[in-house]
């Protein structure tokens, strides 16, 4: 077997609603992975669990200059981009901008309205090139949604 090395440190976004129903964005990382095979006899490797449950998987492709107004997350999702970049905004004025290798968790849902339009956040493509992403939907929303849960 290979030395594997230090558990791995995973960053993501989390863009969630806090209790005054205003979306915010904190940095977070996963950290609690197991070393173990996905299926032997195939070596070893970090594997973290994050979450069990029915999921839908989409890939979506954001042309250039595409914004998709102020908007909640439809459920809560997980945004990887494979190619491009985009950004996120939520209403506590927070942007962040992501291409491949980055990785979002989306969970606005249950935002207060604001300035009459706004509410969830804001998003859309950056630069020259569409944005390709793919979102993994849940398919049932948790009870918990404090930020940074994901470890």
């Amino acid at each position: 077997m290979s030395e594997a090395g230090e558990k791995p440190n995973v960053p993501y976004w989390h863009l969630y609603t806090d209790a005054d129903g205003i979306s915010r964005q904190k940095r977070c990382a996963m950290t609690e992975f197991d070393l173990k095979s996905m299926k032997p006899p195939a070596a070893p490797q970090w594997q973290g669990e994050k979450h069990h449950d029915g999921m839908s998987v989409m890939v979506t492709v954001q042309p250039v200059g595409w914004t998709g107004q102020w908007h909640e997350n439809p459920a809560p999702q997980w945004i990887i981009p494979l190619s491009g970049r985009w950004f996120v905004e939520s209403m506590d004025g927070t942007r962040v901008e992501m291409g491949p290798g980055e990785i979002s968790f989306g969970e606005d849902q249950n935002c207060r309205t604001v300035e009459e339009t706004k509410t969830g956040h804001l998003s859309g493509t950056v630069g020259d090139e569409p944005a390709v992403l793919m979102v993994v939907q849940f398919d049932t929303k948790r009870d918990e949604t404090s930020p940074c849960r994901f470890r």
